[in-house]
């Protein structure tokens, strides 16, 4: 059984399109380290979830970067959409004449595995990452969490698209995919 950790039933519910009930909810709020890449936080994260529940788990860590803003929120945005809120970053983004954005995230898996090149008890992790491209716009659309009002992809704002729409052109869709196959093998 692999263990999502995570208390968010939406990124559950994505995760079980792909894993189906292979993937069970594993509530646990793991230490989250500072980096300015999500692949050192997915990782470190799993490897602390993988202490606590003992079995295989899959940690994510997701982001907005803005290209016009160098990348920023990134790996701050949960940080970022906590103190200003959503539509302020629309506000900040609103005149500038680049808005293009990616959505990014990366699943760690860890089962407990040490890593080839550690002596130290380092647990190895694999990571899988998705990418979405789309554009910063004024806020639509009532479904979705975080980000998704002001994220558009193809005409629309993920927090327009349903459930089953977003989690098949998401980044943390895609990252699922890359994960399932690689599971899946072995």
């Amino acid at each position: 059984m692999l263990h999502y950790v995570t208390t968010n039933p939406g990124k559950l519910r994505e995760a079980s399109s792909y894993l189906g009930e292979a993937i069970e909810s594993y509530e646990y709020e793991y230490a989250e380290i500072q980096a300015k890449t999500l692949e050192p936080i997915a990782a470190a994260g799993a490897r602390e979830a993988y202490r606590e529940v003992g079995e295989p788990v899959v940690v994510d860590d997701a982001g907005l970067f803005i290209d016009t803003f160098d990348g920023f929120p990134g790996p701050y945005s949960s940080f970022v959409e906590e103190t200003i809120g959503v539509d302020r970053v629309w506000e900040l983004t609103e005149s500038e004449t680049n808005r293009d954005a990616e959505f990014r995230c990366v699943l760690a898996y860890c089962d407990g595995t040490p890593a080839e090149d550690e002596s130290d008890g380092t647990l190895a992790v694999n990571c899988f990452t998705g990418v979405v491209r789309g554009e910063i716009v004024a806020p639509r659309g009532t479904g979705g969490f975080g980000y998704d009002p002001i994220f558009e992809y193809e005409g629309e704002t993920f927090a327009e698209l349903t459930p089953e729409a977003k989690n098949e052109c998401s980044h943390r869709g895609r990252a699922l995919a890359s994960f399932a196959a690689w599971y899946d093998d072995q």
